[in-house]
């Protein structure tokens, strides 16, 4: 596993963990429809992206042309 992808996961982890501690202590009302649930999703898409590689971002951009970085 690379660094890359641990930051990834790391990432999206507390991304998921904070907003699901700030609904159980009533900060937020994630019951309802708002754009904390983009939040999430971005959240919940780095941690999968840490595992499997995919996403979703990587792909647009690439179709778009964005060269990938290079290592030298």
């Amino acid at each position: 596993m690379t660094v890359n992808r641990i930051v990834r996961i790391v990432a999206g982890f507390f991304i998921m963990l904070s907003l699901g501690l700030a609904h159980l202590f009533g900060q937020v009302d994630l019951s309802h429809m708002s754009w904390l649930w983009f939040t999430l999703f971005v959240g919940a898409n780095l941690f999968q992206s840490g595992f499997t590689q995919f996403c979703p971002m990587d792909s647009i951009l690439k179709k778009l042309g964005v060269p990938e970085s290079s290592c030298s």
